[in-house]
C-alpha cells in the first residue's frame, strides 16, 4: 500500500513564482501488511510504529544527513541530497528493523520495503513533490518484504561507494510514469559487481545500430529518425552471415555519454553504425557512419540529401553499404528480402512509425498505437506492416485477460484477419509470420503455427522479439528444447532486454520441468500478462515451496476480480479449468503439469 499523497504532483497547482527545483534522492518506504497487524492489534502496532520510528529510523536518518518530509500511518518519505547516503540509511534501516523484530512472531514483525530515486523534485514549503519522488514510491510498491530496490539514476550514481550487490532487474514501466525505470536490487552483503560484463562477440561479424540523431530542431519529429533506425536494424537483421543487436539494446544508450567501445564491449559487437537524420518540409538529409570498435576507426560514411519519397532507396542504400562494407558473402534471398516494400503513399508509413514509437515507448499495446495502424490502413490497405502492426495490438488485448469470452474470440478473430492479411500481402514480413503463427496456436492448429513459426525464422534469423516469442511459442507446442534455445538467442542479440523475454523464457523452463531456472527468470519479470502470475504460483507448488505459491496464487486471484468474468469464476470455483480453457498448451500432459501446479497453489477450479 502506497503512503497517502505520494502521488500528488498531478493535483497540486503550484504558481511559477513559488516553485522550486532541486535534484534529491528520495527514499520511500512503507510497513508490508500494515492493515493486517492494525486489524489484529491496533494499539499495539501503533505503538510499535512510533518505537520504532523513534530508535531505528529517525536516529538512522539524522546520521546519513536526512531529512523525513512526509509521514503516514504505514510509510514515511525522506530526502537526502546523496544516493549514497540513501542506499547506505535504506541498508542500516532494513538491518535495525530485523534486530528490533528479535524473536517476535511473524505475525507480530514490522518489515518494510523500501524504494529509492535520484530525480529532480519540486518544493513547496517543506513537502516535496514530482516524478523524482513518485518513482521512488512505486519502486517501494514493487520491492519485496524487506528489500530494497533503486533506480537507475540512483544505482549509477551509487556505483562502488556502498557495499552492497546490486540485481539488475531489467527496466520496467511504472504506474502513471511517462518512460520505463531500470530497476536494481540491492543485495546487502554481496560483493558488488563490476560494470556489465563484456559479452563475447560472436564468430560472424556483428554490429549495434546506434539511435540516429535527430537533427530537425523539431522533437515531435524524434519518432521519424527513431524509426529510420529501426528500419535499418531490422534490414540488417535479416542477413544471416550478420549478428544484428537488437533495436531494445541499442535504444538502452540513447541520450547517454557513453563511448563507442564502451557500447561495444557491452553489446559483444565489432562494429557501431551512428548517424543523424534531418527532416526539412520535403527534403531529407541522412548521415551515417561505421566504426570498428577496437581500433575506433571511421571505415565508411555518407551522406545523403534526397527528397523525402526517396527514404526507402536511402535505407536500403545504407544497409548494402555496410554489408559491403562488412565482407559479408550475401545470397540473393537475403537482399531480395532487405528491401522494403513501400507503402504506397508516405503517409501511411508515417502512421506506421507513430503506432511502432508508442509501442516501443509505452511497452504496451496502447489505444492510440492502434488508432495510427489503422490510419496506415486506410490510406494504404495494401501495406502489409500496418496490417501485421495492427495485429499484434490485438493480440495484446486478446492476452491481457486469461478467460475465455464473446469479446476475447472477437479480439482474436481480428488480430487472426489482420495476420492473415499482412502474410497474403507480403509473404517475406516475418512479424506478420510471428503474429500468423501466435493466432494459430490459440486457435489450436498446432501445424499452421509450427509453419508460420519457423517461416518468422527463417525470414529473420536475428529478429530478438520474434525469437522471445518463439520460445514461448514453442514452449506451449511442448518443445521446450527448442523453445529454450530461442529464448537464449534473444537474450543474445537483445542484452538490454525488456522483462517480459524473461517471463517467457520462464514458461519454457516451466515446460522442462526446470523450476528453479523457471522461477528465477519469473521473479524477475514483471506481471506482463494476468496469468504469468498464476504460471510463478505454478512453478512454486512444484517447487514444494507451497506458502509462497499460495501467495502468489492470492494476488493473482486479486487481480483476476477486476477482469470480466473473474469475480464469477472465482465464486463457482472454476478457474483453472478456465485457464486451461484459453490456454494454448498443445500436449495434455503439459496442460496437467500447469493445472496440478495451479491446484497446490490453491486456485479454485
Amino acid at each position: 500500500m502506497l503512503p497517502g499523497g505520494y502521488l500528488k504532483s498531478n493535483h497540486i497547482r503550484m504558481t511559477e513564482d513559488r516553485v522550486q527545483r532541486r535534484l534529491a534522492a528520495i527514499l520511500a518506504a512503507d510497513v508490508v501488511g500494515y492493515s493486517r497487524l492494525m486489524e489484529r492489534d491496533e494499539v499495539g502496532t501503533l505503538a510499535t510504529l512510533k518505537a520504532r520510528r523513534k530508535d531505528v529510523l529517525s536516529p538512522l536518518v539524522a546520521k546519513h544527513q536526512g531529512r523525513i518530509f512526509k509521514t503516514t500511518g504505514d510509510g514515511v518519505l525522506v530526502e537526502f541530497a546523496s544516493a549514497v547516503n540513501a542506499v547506505q540509511c535504506a541498508v542500516e534501516l532494513q538491518q535495525g528493523m530485523v534486530a528490533a523484530n528479535g524473536d517476535l512472531p511473524e505475525e507480530q514483525r514490522i518489515v518494510l520495503r523500501i524504494g529509492i530515486n535520484l530525480g529532480d523534485v519540486m518544493v513547496e514549503g517543506g513537502d516535496l513533490y514530482g516524478d523524482g519522488v513518485n518513482i521512488a514510491a512505486r519502486l517501494e510498491a514493487l520491492a519485496d518484504p524487506g528489500g530494497i530496490l533503486v533506480s537507475g539514476t540512483a544505482h549509477d550514481h551509487v556505483g562502488t561507494r556502498v557495499k552492497v550487490g546490486f540485481e539488475d532487474l531489467g527496466t520496467q514501466t511504472l504506474k502513471n510514469i511517462a518512460q520505463p525505470v531500470r530497476v536494481y536490487g540491492v543485495r546487502p552483503g554481496a560483493t558488488a559487481p563490476p560494470a556489465r560484463p563484456a559479452l563475447t562477440p560472436p564468430d560472424k561479424p556483428s554490429i549495434a545500430v546506434l539511435p540516429f540523431t535527430n537533427m530537425s530542431g523539431d522533437p515531435e519529429q524524434e519518432y521519424f529518425s527513431d524509426g529510420i533506425t529501426e528500419d535499418i536494424i531490422t534490414a540488417l537483421s535479416r542477413f544471416r552471415n550478420l549478428e544484428v543487436i537488437a533495436r531494445n539494446s541499442s535504444f538502452f544508450y540513447k541520450g547517454k555519454t557513453v563511448t563507442i567501445a564502451t557500447i561495444a564491449h557491452e553489446l559483444g559487437v565489432e562494429y557501431v553504425l551512428e548517424g543523424s537524420v534531418r527532416r526539412a518540409g520535403q527534403r531529407l538529409r541522412v548521415t551515417a557512419q561505421l566504426i570498428h570498435a577496437a581500433s575506433g576507426n571511421h571505415v565508411w560514411a555518407e551522406r545523403y540529401d534526397r527528397e523525402l519519397t526517396d527514404i526507402f532507396a536511402v535505407q536500403d542504400e545504407i544497409t548494402h553499404n555496410i554489408v559491403g562494407t562488412m565482407a559479408v558473402e550475401l545470397d540473393e534471398e537475403s537482399l531480395k528480402q532487405a528491401r522494403h516494400k513501400s507503402p504506397q503513399d508516405l503517409r501511411a508509413y508515417e502512421h506506421w512509425l507513430h503506432g511502432k514509437s508508442i509501442v516501443n515507448l509505452m511497452g504496451q499495446k496502447t489505444l492510440e498505437a492502434k488508432q495510427h495502424f489503422e490510419r496506415a490502413i486506410a490510406i494504404d490497405p495494401s501495406y502489409a506492416r500496418a496490417h501485421s502492426g495492427l495485429c499484434d495490438a490485438y493480440m495484446g488485448e486478446f492476452m491481457e485477460f486469461p478467460l475465455p469470452g464473446e469479446s476475447q474470440t472477437a479480439t482474436l478473430e481480428m488480430a487472426f484477419e489482420h495476420a492473415q492479411r499482412a502474410v497474403a500481402l507480403d509473404d517475406t514480413d516475418y512479424e506478420a509470420h510471428s503474429m500468423l503463427a501466435m493466432c494459430y496456436l490459440y486457435r489450436r492448429n498446432c501445424d499452421l503455427a509450427k509453419k508460420h513459426l519457423d517461416r518468422a525464422i527463417k525470414l529473420n534469423p536475428n529478429a530478438a522479439d520474434t525469437l522471445a516469442y518463439a520460445a514461448y511459442q514453442w514452449a506451449l507446442l511442448g518443445d521446450a528444447g527448442q523453445a529454450i534455445e530461442c529464448g537464449k538467442a534473444a537474450l543474445r542479440l537483445n542484452p538490454h532486454q525488456p522483462d517480459w523475454y524473461l517471463g517467457f523464457l520462464a514458461v519454457a523452463f516451466f515446460t522442462a520441468r526446470n523450476y528453479a531456472e523457471a522461477f528465477a527468470l519469473r521473479s524477475r519479470a514483471p506481471d506482463v500478462f494476468i496469468d504469468s502470475r498464476f504460471f510463478g504460483a505454478a512453478i512454486l507448488a512444484h517447487m514444494g515451496r507451497v506458502d509462497e505459491a499460495k501467495r502468489w496464487a492470492e494476488k493473482a486471484l486479486a487481480r483476476l476480480m477486476a477482469t470480466p468474468g473473474g469475480a464469477l469464476a472465482i465464486d463457482e470455483g472454476r478457474v483453472v479449468d478456465l485457464l486451461l480453457e484459453n490456454n494454448p498448451y498443445f500436449r495434455e500432459e503439459d496442460r496437467s503439469h500447469f493445472a496440478e501446479g495451479m491446484r497446490k497453489a490453491g486456485v479454485p477450479g
